[in-house]
């Protein structure tokens, strides 16, 4: 039995590179190429096996792009179950300006993927057994925009706790079948509250009807730099983000869904789950590139965010309207 799997239906070839400045019709000289294995639930994956964890990545993968990100994949130890497909497997590009640290990520669609073939990894993933079933990202082309409540459907048949993060029609289809966990930003939290934009002190109450009306077990909110809200039936309290100085944002989100998953399957608590989470997203921020985080960046933030922490909390919800992060 595996106790977390992860599903990423949309994977990618990610690569990334650096030039000294962004300039419109020039021949720019760029740093030499980094290359990591992404798409969402393939970084949730390689997170949680940094941590120290143990999960299975199903994927569908194909052509040359597929061999090298399932060849990256097993060169770190981590298990695989992928499934071969004819279209190639997509690339996406992250370039850096190094003159003002801003990062521009040129994200593609993917190539169609048959619903036939979205159906095959979910039999793999039944085989697997597995206490916690992680999707995260995009859908690809080919797949209907409610696919993920029909991996919420499957996730109650299989009695696995179905942890999901994605965004838009999707996120919305799936959260009315019900899932266990909800890492929403603000802006999909409004979208989920149906409404446009929520003030500070709307926060808390929107994630908690959101539980009532059966959608979740507990939400995380990310308030992005600075950290997130945690809600559940018993309240809610703020987890404040450690500062650091931001490389890339590449692969943050699914950092922090990793640390929260793998300190579920560890047992901790509910408070523990978010600190373990935001320290995990602090710290793929600081690397530069496609590449998440180091370990031992993850438990020296996590230290700052049990030690320090309280006095950086937003006690006040009723102060200001957030932006979405």
């Amino acid at each position: 039995m595996a106790k977390i799997v992860t599903l990423t239906l949309n994977p990618a070839l990610d690569k990334s590179t650096e030039v000294e400045k962004m300039i419109p019709e020039h021949k720019l000289r760029c740093s030499a190429i980094q290359m990591d294995a992404g798409g969402g639930g393939i970084n949730v994956s390689k997170a949680i096996h940094e941590l120290g964890g143990v999960s299975v990545a199903v994927f569908p993968c194909g052509g040359h792009n597929g061999n090298v990100l399932c060849g990256m994949l097993q060169e770190k130890g981590i298990q695989i179950e992928p499934l071969k497909v004819n279209a190639e497997t997509r690339e996406n590009l992250a370039v850096r300006e190094r003159s003002s640290n801003a990062q521009y990520r040129l994200t593609t669609p993917g190539r169609a993927l048959e619903e036939q073939d979205a159906d095959k990894c979910l039999e793999s993933i039944r085989g697997l057994k597995p206490e916690y079933l992680v999707a995260s990202g995009s859908l690809p082309p080919g797949l209907p925009i409610t696919y993920y409540e029909k991996v919420a459907s499957f996730a109650k048949e299989i009695n696995a706790k179905f942890i999901l993060d994605t965004s838009g029609e999707p996120l919305l289809a799936a959260a009315d079948e019900g899932l266990y966990l909800l890492k929403p930003n603000l802006a999909e939290l409004s979208a989920l509250a149906g409404v446009s934009v929520l003030e500070m002190n709307q926060v808390d109450d929107a994630a908690l009807d959101i539980i009532k009306q059966g959608k979740c077990a507990s939400v995380v909110v990310s308030l992005g730099a600075q950290g997130a809200l945690l809600v559940t039936r018993q309240g809610f309290e703020h987890i404040p983000a450690p500062l650091v100085k931001k490389q890339s944002t590449v692969g943050a989100g699914d950092s922090m869904v990793a640390g929260m998953v793998w300190a579920l399957s560890e047992g901790k608590t509910y408070k523990q789950m978010a600190q373990i989470g935001v320290a995990c997203g602090s710290a793929a921020t600081i690397n530069a590139g496609t590449e998440l985080f180091h370990q031992k960046d993850v438990w020296r933030l996590l230290n700052w965010i049990e030690q320090y922490g309280e006095r950086y909390r937003i006690t006040d919800f009723s102060c200001s309207t957030l932006s979405p992060p």
